[in-house]
């Protein structure tokens, strides 16, 4: 295990990361909010430590492994969320105990969109800014950016890649080399979050909120200006973009640059995870609208229509943003769609959950084992598409489920044991390991009155599912670390 290099490696990326700080600081100018001091601390205490790791080691060049690059992508998020908490627990409003601090930020970074604050929009814009900056961040995944930035990474940049990026398949890359890789995937990212804060802004927002939202809608993060979220708005119109934006952002990024690449939309038609994913958010969609309309809760059609295709895409892509509490609707609704966010967006998006490929895996799986009883003797394939795909995709899958239940069930027991009740640790750990944010109870409006011991262990929830259990796990296996 290369040691050295990857204490190097950690340096120069959190140095890199202090430059995040600059920005607020300089929002904090515009707007006199008073909040920059805390920014400015927080960026030379990073850049410091940073430069503090990298010196010493600056001569090493060890060429990293897989193991590496799973150490590294591991350290680097727990590393990095533990030094984005730092202006959080300098800032003096809001006043933020240590708990408080790393769970904000853990929360931002790792697009989970769950707060413990209140009266979000008193805050200062620096703050709000922040906070929107860091779920844009990492949204795509800082190390992808590192990739894509740092020469010194070519080397092993591979294996970063393939730890990093969210999705089954992390085998094929859009382009021969893996720093023009992940370029492209930040040339798209950024030219979509561009034409969705241009949109907001068409739509009536101001200029800072749009750009905040935007941030956080192409991250699929949640996060926002206002505690009353996208209802503050009061806007069919935003609700419509805001759910376009969530959609797009849901898909696999591979499609948005072949699709750029060939100039054509037949790219999305031919995938059939992306008609997947659709049929499972039409479906949400009228569900939510049947039943909201049955029971009346809202005043019209056009009313139930708005309320359910927003909360439907928002909760099932692990968006987690709202026009109203959800949480008051009918029990079923609440539940079907907590339930949904554990399949989350599509592999290689920004969204949280199991992924939408890894699903419908699972599901022809079942249907073929369901045919094996009828015809033991027949051989049958599971096909994606046209391709068959090899049975050693198919057990990763089932491999990943298990483990995906498995923390899944210890975290809410372990949550259970803090004092919580059920629902609200159901809730609260399907929403931090999916990235999706609200839950319900003691969790529907925010989670600053719960444990600080549950407040970590949601925290760890949401690396678990940011790193899509596999990368943070395997470092729990007494194989990884011999030899």
């Amino acid at each position: 295990m290369q040691f050295r290099t990857i204490i190097k490696i950690l340096g120069q990326l959190v140095a890199l990361f202090s430059i995040t700080m600059i920005p607020p600081a300089l929002v904090s100018l515009i707007y006199k909010d008073g909040g920059g001091v805390p920014f400015v601390l927080a960026f030379i205490f990073s850049v410091v430590l940073g430069l503090a790791a990298y010196y010493p080691n600056r001569h090493e060049h060890g060429d990293l492994k897989a193991r590496e690059g799973f150490l590294i992508v591991v350290l680097f998020w727990l590393v990095l969320g533990s030094f984005a908490a730092v202006p959080f627990l300098f800032l003096q409003e809001p006043n933020l105990s240590l708990a408080d601090s790393f769970f904000e930020a853990f929360s931002g970074l790792t697009t989970t969109g769950a707060t413990v604050l209140t009266g979000i929009e008193y805050l200062p814009k620096s703050v709000l800014f922040y906070r929107q900056q860091l779920q844009w961040l990492g949204g795509m995944g800082i190390i992808v950016l590192a990739v894509a930035v740092l020469p010194m990474l070519g080397v092993g940049g591979m294996q970063l890649y393939r730890a990093e990026t969210p999705g089954p398949v992390k085998d094929s890359k859009m382009t021969p080399r893996i720093a023009d890789t992940a370029k492209h995937l930040w040339y798209i990212y950024v030219s979509i979050t561009i034409a969705c804060t241009l949109a907001y802004w068409f739509a009536g927002m101001g200029w800072f909120d749009a750009i905040c939202h935007a941030f956080s809608t192409i991250a699929i993060g949640g996060f926002s200006t206002y505690d009353a979220s996208m209802g503050h708005f009061n806007s069919p119109l935003i609700n419509f973009i805001c759910v376009v934006f969530l959609l797009i952002a849901a898909l696999n990024f591979s499609l948005h640059y072949a699709a750029v690449s060939h100039r054509s939309i037949k790219v999305y038609l031919r995938d059939p995870e992306f008609k997947v994913f659709l049929f499972i958010q039409l479906a949400l969609v009228v569900i939510c609208f049947a039943v909201l309309s049955s029971n009346e809760v809202y005043a019209d059609g056009d009313e139930t229509l708005d309320h359910a295709l927003f909360q439907a895409v928002s909760i099932g892509t692990t968006a987690g943003f709202a026009t109203d509490n959800f949480s008051a609707w009918p029990l079923f609704l609440p539940i079907l769609l907590i339930f949904s966010s554990f399949i989350g967006g599509c592999a290689g998006s920004t969204g949280g959950g199991m992924k939408v490929v890894r699903v419908f895996l699972l599901y022809l799986q079942g249907i073929r084992e369901l045919n094996r009883l009828v015809h033991p003797r027949a051989i049958y394939s599971i096909k994606l598409g046209r391709k068959a795909l090899p049975d050693k995709v198919v057990e990763a899958v089932w491999g990943f489920f298990s483990a995906y239940a498995l923390v899944f069930m210890i975290i809410m027991l372990a949550i259970m044991a803090t004092g919580m009740d059920t629902i609200s640790a159901f809730s609260a750990t399907a929403a931090c390991l999916n990235n999706l944010g609200p839950g319900l109870g003691e969790v529907a409006a925010h989670y600053g009155a719960i444990p600080d011991l549950a407040k970590w262990l949601l925290t760890i929830a949401m690396v678990f599912g940011r790193l899509e259990i596999f990368t943070l796990l395997v470092l729990f296996t007494p194989t990884f670390w011999r030899g």
